[in-house]
């Protein structure tokens, strides 16, 4: 006794609480038994999302070998617990997400050209796909007796001069000049660099008359295509590309204004082929199944009819999902259809969250690089909600089916179409500020007709008139067809004109989004109470966003753009630029008028070759802008006086040493290293597109040899 130690010592203490809150963590697991499982796409992403943070290939070891430690020390925690199991299987899923896409980039991804390069390229088509929105056809190509060039170049050729004989097999020569594939032209932007390099992309071009068939193709268009084809001539105006969209998924003939009515109005969704067309197409597939074996009275009698049926749905949705090309959305809830499907079959209640964490496994396992793309993180956001929602004992007690009036049941209808909508928008808003910067604030209203309207007219008559069209007989049907998509347009252009159609936002950092994203996991996957404290980290993170100072001054990676931010409005250096241009700046700086010549503004003076601007930041100091706006050579005297009068100097080419402004020289040199900037002058914050020291693969420097 004399040696025992006192029972009010602070290890004691500290002993006791671990082990209670051990037991108060234990306790609430076990309540959330049933959930568990679905942290393992979770744990998996999280291994994938870190290979594309970290920078460099000591960054991703370090990471493995960190999420290894981890699972070590969850193995000393007290054995059979829940929390033992869920740490060392979420560490060991991290480094397994990590190692799959670190694995399938070493293995299948394609090393992008190094420069650009003017050729003269033959090359055999793999693939072809009309544009008919942009008046062109783009070109797959394996280039023939080419040591230099990739693999696989991809190259837009202009309807004009298209030749006899191309298509699939063909062998073509022509002039085009290369260029690697476009990294973000500014922090924040759309980074195709990264997409064309698991797609096997090296280089992208456009291909300069005349161009040559040397052997021309002697296979039939693919199915997908021909079907492309017949629908743009059934159907005339805006409403083919709709109609081509809804039977094929391309949707290449649809206008950049009616594309940009369906985003802004939250309609866009119904032009990727997602789980509403799978669904639609399934549950049509077996009403037909059901109804015809029904006919039979044998078949009723001594047939499995729902079996079968479900049979029958299974091979249309895989069949609609390679017709369509096996989008990740399509993948996705084709999946999840099978799984359902499944579950019937063997009497189980399927559509579960379990149910999207098995797609969501099954996607991530064959393809990794989509967890970075808005088209999975959109999809299996949205799909959790609906299904999260589903399951919530108040929501299905209102949603029940229950014996009452026409008007109610239909206004019942209604409002839990509007209430899935609602949370549709709340859960896709991050993710569309962070790659769009804009989310849509209507589309839950706009939704109440469009889905009905695409999912019970829409789609059953373009099946009829396709099924017509074989005795041909499909005109009519064409026509309702036609009607039915004019009306559909007609609510997109006349929600996206509200201006509270889309909530603008300028470039949502890293760190808040996926802070914002943790948050919003934690309110779907658990079902207790706790499940609410997601919610701080997703208020934090969506008002942080706004509240942060948007950049100043954006400046494209080759340094010919550049956008200021002037009092409430923006305005562009060069006035001739581009749609694309503008509406890539314009999108970054969450900014939704038109941009304005900064050669117009009253605290600019420009000549045709240089532009001077007086910026005032929010703490009210003045800066001295400095662009060069042509190739011409400006006299030594006057243009080193004017470097060193200014803060910021951009230039497209490389400027002088003897330019020397009073903070940064943003000239070619500079850009080459940094890629497209953005400049806070408040806080003197920069953020630019490319990393120090990065080593992702597709990321093209000055001097790295091509392997």
């Amino acid at each position: 006794m004399a040696f025992e130690p006192r029972q009010t010592s602070l290890g004691w203490r500290l002993a006791a609480l671990s082990r209670a809150g051990l037991a108060a963590v234990e306790s609430w697991l076990e309540r959330e038994r049933e959930q568990l499982g679905l942290w393992a796409p979770v744990g998996l992403g999280a291994g994938i999302a870190a290979w594309f943070v970290l920078p460099h290939a000591m960054g991703w070891l370090a990471f493995c070998c960190g999420a290894l430690a981890i699972a070590c020390l969850g193995v000393m925690l007290p054995i059979g617990g829940r929390l033992r199991r869920m740490i060392v299987a979420g560490a060991i899923l991290a480094c397994i997400g990590c190692l799959l896409v670190w694995g399938k980039a070493v293995l299948f991804g394609q090393q992008p050209l190094v420069k650009a390069t003017f050729v003269q390229l033959s090359g055999d088509v793999t693939s072809l796909r009309p544009v008919p929105a942009q008046a062109m056809v783009r070109v797959m190509l394996r280039p023939v007796d080419a040591p230099g060039l990739p693999e696989v170049v991809r190259v837009n050729i202009a309807d004009a001069d298209v030749p006899a004989g191309l298509g699939e097999g063909a062998r073509v020569r022509f002039r085009v000049r290369l260029m690697p594939p476009a990294p973000p032209s500014v922090p924040g932007g759309y980074d195709f660099a990264a997409r064309a390099y698991f797609l096997g992309i090296g280089a992208t071009g456009k291909a300069l008359k005349p161009v040559e068939v040397l052997r021309p193709s002697t296979a039939p268009p693919p199915l997908r295509a021909r079907l492309f084809g017949h629908i743009l001539e059934r159907v005339d105006g805006p409403a083919e590309g709709i109609a081509a969209a809804l039977a094929t998924g391309d949707q290449g003939a649809i206008s950049e204004t009616d594309a940009e009515a369906m985003r802004r109005s939250g309609l866009a969704h119904l032009l990727s082929i997602s789980g509403l067309h799978v669904t639609a197409l399934i549950g049509a597939v077996i009403f037909l199944l059901m109804r015809i074996m029904a006919l039979s009275q044998w078949a009723a009698l001594g047939w499995p009819l729902m079996l079968i049926a479900a049979a029958g749905g299974a091979l249309a949705g895989i069949g609609y999902t390679l017709l369509t090309g096996a989008e990740v959305p399509t993948v996705r809830s084709c999946v999840a259809a099978l799984l359902v499907l499944g579950g019937l079959a063997m009497g189980r209640d399927a559509v579960t969250l379990r149910l999207v964490a098995t797609g969501a496994l099954i996607v991530l396992a064959l393809w990794p690089e989509a967890l970075v793309g808005p088209s999975f993180q959109m999809s299996f956001a949205a799909v959790t909600a609906l299904v999260a929602l589903a399951e919530h004992p108040r929501f299905r007690l209102f949603a029940a089916a229950r014996d009452e009036g026409m008007l109610r049941k239909l206004g019942r209808g209604l409002a839990v179409l509007l209430a899935t909508g609602i949370a549709v928008e709340l859960v896709l808003m991050p993710i569309a500020l962070f790659h769009f910067h804009k989310a849509g604030l209507l589309g839950a209203f706009a939704n109440l007709i469009a889905i009905p309207l695409t999912t019970f007219v829409v789609m059953p008559l373009e099946a009829l008139a396709l099924l017509l069209d074989v005795v041909g007989l499909g005109a009519p049907a064409w026509w309702l067809t036609q009607k039915a998509l004019d009306f559909l347009l007609l609510i997109a252009h006349g929600v996206a004109a509200s201006p509270m159609a889309t909530l603008l936002a300028p470039t949502m950092g890293m760190a808040l989004f996926g802070m914002t994203i943790i948050g919003l996991l934690w309110c779907l996957l658990w079902r207790t109470g706790v499940r609410w404290v997601g919610l701080v980290p997703v208020v934090i993170g969506i008002v942080a966003t706004f509240a942060a100072s948007p950049p100043d001054i954006f400046i494209t990676g080759d340094g010919r753009h550049v956008a200021v931010r002037a009092g409430k409005g923006m305005a562009i250096l060069r006035d001739r630029a581009g749609d694309y241009v503008r509406d890539v700046l314009s999108e970054s700086a969450g900014y939704d008028g038109a941009l304005e010549a900064i050669s117009a503004l009253p605290e600019a003076r420009c000549s045709p070759d240089l532009c001077a601007v007086r910026l005032k930041d929010g703490q009210g100091r003045n800066w001295r802008l400095l662009f060069t706006r042509s190739d011409v050579l400006i006299a030594r005297q006057d243009f080193a006086r004017d470097c060193a009068a200014a803060d910021i100097v951009v230039s497209d080419r490389g400027l002088p040493r003897w330019c020397r402004p009073r903070w940064m020289k943003i000239d070619r040199r500079l850009l080459m290293r940094t890629g497209g900037l953005s400049i806070t002058l408040k806080n003197g914050e920069v953020h630019t597109v490319h990393r120090p020291g990065d080593g992702h693969p597709w990321i093209v420097r000055p001097g790295r040899p091509k392997s």
